[in-house]
C-alpha cells in the first residue's frame, strides 16, 4: 500500500513538473514559407537551442504568406517570420511592420545577406535560385532541344510542355521574374513573358511545383528553383538542371521579428538563433549559398556555375515595385493559372 502510495506521488510529481514546464514554455507563432520536409527538423533544432520555446508554424507559399502578414497588419498574429522572401520582408519593412533588432552574431553574415538598417530589420539565412528542370526523357520522346538561355525556351517546339510558378503566390515565380528584369530591362522582359506564355501550360501556385511535374514526365520543362532540381535529380528522376547561361534570379530566405508581437524576448531569441552557425549547418543540408561565410554545405550535386551566373539585384527597388509588377503580371497572365 505504502508502496503505491510512493509511486502515485512520484507520478503526479513528474506530472506536475511537466505541467509547470509547459506553462513556462512561451509559444512562438512562426510564419514561414519553408518547404514542408524542413518544419520538422527546424523546429526540432530550435526548440533544443533556446529553451523554453515552443514553435507554432504557419506555412505557406511566399504570396499568401506575404498577403496574410500584410492584412493582420493592424492585429499582428505572427510574433516572428522565419524563411521568407527578402523581397516580402522589404515591402513589410517599408510598412514599418518589422521590429528593429540586431540577433547576436549578425555581424558575421554576408553584409549582402543582411538588414543595412541599425537596428537591422531582418537577416539572412541562405539564397535560393530560379534554375530549369529538364526531363531528357521526354525531350527525347517529343524530339525537344536542350535549351541553354530563357531565349530557348521560346521554342514553338515547347508549346505547352512548359510549367512555372505564379508569382503572384510563389516567390520562386517572383524570383525568376525578377531576375528576367534584371538581365533584359522591364519593358524587354514583359516581351520576353508574352511570347514564353504561348509556351507556358500552366502557371503554379507553388514553387517546388514545376520542378515535381517535370520530375514525374508529365511536361519536359519545369521552371522553379535550385534546391527542389537538386533533391529531385538526387533522388533519381530524370532531369537535368539547366542554370541558363544569360543570368538566373536569386532570392534570400530571411529571419524577422513582427512589429507588436506579445513575446519579444522570446522571438529575439529565436532570431539570434537563426543567425547562429549551427543554424546555417542546418540550413546548408538544404541549401548551398548560405549567409554565414565559412559553413560549407552538406547537399550533394549542386551545380557550381549557380554562384557564377546570379544577376545583378536591387532587392529594396525590386521590392518598392513588387504590387506594380505583380498587378500587371497578373492583367497579362493569370488566365493560365491552376486553380486555387
Amino acid at each position: 500500500m505504502r508502496r503505491s502510495l510512493l509511486l502515485s506521488a512520484i507520478g503526479l510529481g513528474f506530472a506536475l513538473s511537466s505541467a509547470a514546464e509547459a506553462q513556462q514554455r512561451t509559444r512562438l507563432t512562426v510564419y514561414t514559407a519553408l518547404e514542408n520536409e524542413q518544419l520538422a527538423p527546424f523546429k526540432q533544432a530550435a526548440e533544443a537551442a533556446v529553451p523554453g520555446i515552443e514553435i507554432a508554424w504557419v506555412r505557406d507559399s511566399t504570396g499568401v504568406m506575404t498577403a496574410r502578414l500584410i492584412a493582420e497588419r493592424a492585429n499582428p498574429r505572427a510574433d516572428i517570420i522565419w524563411g521568407l522572401s527578402v523581397f516580402s520582408l522589404l515591402q513589410l519593412e517599408g510598412m514599418d511592420m518589422l521590429e528593429p533588432y540586431t540577433p547576436q552574431g549578425a555581424e558575421a553574415l554576408r553584409a549582402n545577406m543582411r538588414s543595412d538598417r541599425s537596428p537591422r530589420t531582418w537577416t539572412g539565412m541562405d539564397a535560393f535560385v530560379s534554375a530549369v528542370c529538364f526531363n531528357t526523357v521526354v525531350a527525347q520522346q517529343r524530339g525537344l532541344p536542350r535549351p541553354s538561355t530563357w531565349a530557348d525556351l521560346l521554342d514553338p517546339r515547347f508549346r505547352g510542355q512548359i510549367v512555372m510558378p505564379n508569382p503572384n503566390s510563389s516567390g520562386t515565380g517572383f524570383l525568376t521574374l525578377a531576375g528576367w528584369i534584371g538581365t533584359q530591362g522591364e519593358a524587354n522582359a514583359w516581351q520576353y513573358m508574352t511570347r514564353l506564355h504561348d509556351n507556358i501550360q500552366v502557371y503554379t501556385h507553388s514553387g517546388s511545383a514545376p520542378c515535381n511535374n517535370a520530375a514525374r514526365g508529365e511536361y519536359a520543362v519545369g521552371l522553379s528553383f535550385d534546391m527542389r532540381s537538386v533533391a529531385l535529380k538526387n533522388q533519381g528522376a530524370p532531369i537535368e538542371i539547366i542554370v541558363p547561361t544569360d543570368g538566373v534570379g536569386f532570392d534570400l530566405e530571411a529571419t524577422a521579428i513582427v512589429r507588436g508581437t506579445r513575446n519579444l524576448e522570446a522571438a529575439r531569441r529565436l532570431a539570434d538563433f537563426a543567425v547562429s552557425r549551427p543554424a546555417m549547418e542546418l540550413y546548408g543540408r538544404y541549401y548551398a549559398l548560405l549567409a554565414m561565410p565559412g559553413v560549407e554545405p552538406t547537399v550533394r550535386g549542386y551545380p557550381a556555375e549557380f554562384a557564377s551566373r546570379l544577376v545583378n539585384a536591387d532587392f529594396r527597388e525590386i521590392a518598392g515595385n513588387r504590387d506594380r509588377i505583380l498587378r500587371e503580371w497578373a492583367r497579362r497572365f493569370d488566365g493560365k493559372s491552376a486553380p486555387r
